[in-house]
């Protein structure tokens, strides 16, 4: 069966394919869940019902980390109130004086849930573990612009076991490939519009390397949650939410008018994403 390109192969000037949003949790396999952690304590002989003891230092060194971070670029970390708030308009204001050069861009703080253990004592076996369960703690979700892979964020928790949360953009990571290879392009919101060479563009998406990723990553995670030196067995990245896209751009407007609502009605009926 011919693809919605290949119907309208004459009118269309360009097809991309390429990852959209991108969000990555980063866990530490020395502490990531009840057993772990138990086991974490005991080779440092440390009681289990010491566990909270254990690990305040730890969210004070993030805290002050985070300061001192803001405070040396010149930012002061917004704490978020409001449930409604979104972090992406705020952004949005602060880059469009700031430009989008590589660093720090802002900061923001917020009381969020967050997984925790509870030291628990068995008297029927006489043992003694840790059980699962969430509690709060300050967040500290540290936005910047990677040389290579565009705006970020780095959500970071200041109780352990500082489950991570990573955010860049494909489209994003794909426009620096092509900036760095002088190859002209357009981006209208998320999506590109127009490319100098269409089959370079999708040759350099395809080529997104994870081992590359993975790199970047841990070197991003121990920038902005320093905590992690403590712990020998590092971060493990999984997938959280991955988006591919394909952008299809037409020659004239007037050309895919008339296809628009058929398109619309059918993702609204027919597609069910998971």
């Amino acid at each position: 069966m011919p693809t919605f390109t290949d119907r309208h192969a004459s009118k269309i000037r360009g097809v991309l394919s390429c990852f959209d949003r991108v969000v990555l949790t980063g866990t530490l396999p020395d502490l990531c869940h009840a057993d772990a952690m138990a086991r974490f304590l005991g080779a440092r002989q440390i009681r289990l019902f010491d566990y909270p003891r254990f690990a305040e230092p730890f969210r004070e060194e993030l805290r002050t980390h985070a300061e001192r971070l803001a405070a040396a670029h010149g930012l002061t970390i917004e704490f978020i109130r409001r449930k409604t708030f979104r972090k992406e308009d705020r952004i949005k204001q602060l880059l469009a004086p700031r430009g989008d050069h590589p660093g720090l861009v802002h900061i923001f703080s917020a009381m969020e849930p967050c997984p925790s253990f509870k030291p628990w004592h068995d008297k029927g076996s006489g043992k003694t573990f840790l059980r699962s369960t969430e509690a709060k703690c300050l967040h500290s979700y540290v936005y910047f612009i990677d040389r290579e892979l565009g705006l970020c964020y780095l959500r970071v928790p200041t109780w352990a076991p500082f489950r991570l949360q990573f955010y860049c953009n494909g489209h994003a990571v794909l426009a620096r490939e092509l900036a760095k290879r002088k190859i002209a392009y357009t981006l209208l919101d998320n999506a590109f519009v127009e490319c100098a060479d269409w089959v370079r563009a999708q040759a350099l998406a395809d080529a997104w390397d994870p081992h590359r990723l993975h790199r970047h990553l841990d070197r991003i995670a121990t920038t902005y949650c320093p905590v992690l030196r403590h712990f020998p067995a590092g971060v493990h990245w999984s997938c959280m939410q991955v988006e591919y896209a394909t952008d299809v751009v037409f020659h004239r407007q007037a050309e895919f008018q008339p296809l628009y609502e058929a398109l619309t009605h059918t993702a609204i009926h027919a597609v069910k994403p998971n």
